[in-house]
């Protein structure tokens, strides 16, 4: 009986040391804890960078029609590219927009890096006047590439930091490509 007892209490006695010495702390592990679970303030792209060239406007694939929130998916096997692109997908007609007008659109924007949906008038339900076209307070990738648009038009822009965010800011990460989908509802 006593044999049994001891054989009990060394099982204990190791299950305690094993079970201690795991969650012990030797001080170099917390502070490299510390470290990595501080909670970031600024978005951050840690999205992996694919190899290759620079992805082209026909790349990026874009489903539905004209009025209907569109579905973009962004390929994982080039760049993003470090120009303005566009790409009508849908054409309309009437005068193309010039510096100075006002474009109603509906947009959808998906970030590059992780592919989410960032903003969309589409889900709100509501759309947006772009005023003064060209010198808009928007991004420099909204007034350079919504000249030309005409009513009715469904337009792809992909827009690099430069004329995006740079930076960062709006809850985008730092240099970050922006992806939209921009419908012409009207122009005046």
């Amino acid at each position: 009986m006593q044999t049994r007892v001891r054989l009990a209490a060394a099982a204990l006695l190791s299950l305690s040391v094993l079970a201690t010495s795991a969650c012990g702390d030797d001080g170099e592990d917390k502070a490299a804890d510390n470290t990595s679970s501080a909670p970031s303030t600024t978005p951050t792209s840690d999205a992996p960078v694919p190899a290759g060239d620079e992805c082209t406007v026909d790349d990026i694939k874009v489903e539905g029609d004209f009025g209907a929130t569109p579905t973009i998916t962004i390929p994982d096997d080039c760049k993003p590219p470090t120009t303005l692109l566009s790409k009508d997908l849908v054409t309309g007609t009437g005068p193309a927009a010039k510096a100075g007008d006002t474009v109603e659109t509906n947009y959808h924007l998906v970030t590059w890096s992780d592919k989410q949906v960032l903003d969309s008038s589409f889900e709100r339900g509501q759309t947006f006047p772009l005023e003064d076209l060209g010198n808009a307070p928007v991004i420099d990738g909204w007034n350079q590439g919504l000249i030309g648009v005409q009513k009715g038009t469904r337009r792809l822009l992909v827009v690099p930091p430069q004329l995006g965010y740079g930076a960062g800011g709006n809850g985008v990460a730092p240099n970050e490509t922006l992806v939209f989908v921009v419908d012409a509802v009207s122009i005046s």
